[in-house]
């Protein structure tokens, strides 16, 4: 029997969340994904780039890096973790001008009430790392995709995949986790949970009118959408 999907709480911006994100290293994986998205694009994503999601900052600060010609915007609800991502850019004044942080809890508000950085219709390049398994309706995250996108733009999400048991789960928390402090352990099973399958996922792209983005499964237990808008 399938597992069903069990959503979490939307918003990462406990203390305890917070300090165990920004401490922990995920170099590797974020770095691998920005080239995932260099790959796919023809290293072609455009000179405006909107990281939903971005918590931290980690993929924000690496696309800035990536592509120097770059206007890089990050997004996210939680406070906490947009605090921290402006500490780490106060201490990276090469990225002054170019890499910005605002705060937004999807769905997206009228234009008329986005902050002053954020345009609809403008961004070359819309990208999400571990976003979509948060939201209790995922139709909100494609909405503001759908919204940000300029024309042609091309969109990179990666999230995690959801297994088919429970036993799987913890197969896989046991295999990734074992020496994550506890509160990661705890966060990486209850978003394998939440997550969604491929096919789910290709459901809400067709109810969102992104129906020409491809999904493939990727890894052990994640998931892509990528593409490049009319």
């Amino acid at each position: 029997m399938a597992l069903h999907r069990t959503p979490e709480p939307e918003l990462m911006d406990g203390a305890d969340q917070v300090e165990a994100y920004a401490a922990a290293d995920f170099a590797s994986s974020d770095q691998a994904m920005v080239e995932r998205l260099a790959l796919l694009c023809a290293d072609q994503p455009g000179s405006r780039l909107v990281d939903l999601g971005c918590g931290p900052g980690n993929i924000s600060f690496r696309l800035a890096r990536r592509w120097p010609q770059a206007q890089v915007l990050g997004l996210d609800g939680a406070p906490r973790m947009l605090a921290v991502a402006e500490q780490r850019l106060a201490a990276a004044p090469e990225l002054a001008g170019r890499l910005h942080f605002a705060e937004i809890v999807l769905p997206l508000p009228e234009p008329a009430s986005l902050p002053g950085r954020v345009s609809t219709g403008a961004y070359s390049a819309v990208i999400s790392n571990s976003l979509l398994h948060h939201l209790h309706d995922p139709l909100v995250l494609w909405q503001a995709v759908a919204a940000l996108a300029s024309p042609a733009a091309f969109v990179y999400v990666q999230d995690l995949r959801r297994p088919d048991s429970v036993a799987a789960v913890e197969e896989l928390v046991a295999a990734t986790m074992a020496s994550a402090p506890a509160v990661l352990r705890r966060d990486y099973r209850a978003s394998l949970h939440a997550a969604f399958t491929p096919a789910e996922v290709t459901a809400q792209l067709a109810q969102a009118g992104l129906s020409g983005l491809r999904v493939e499964a990727l890894g052990a237990c994640y998931l892509e959408v990528w593409g490049r808008l009319p």
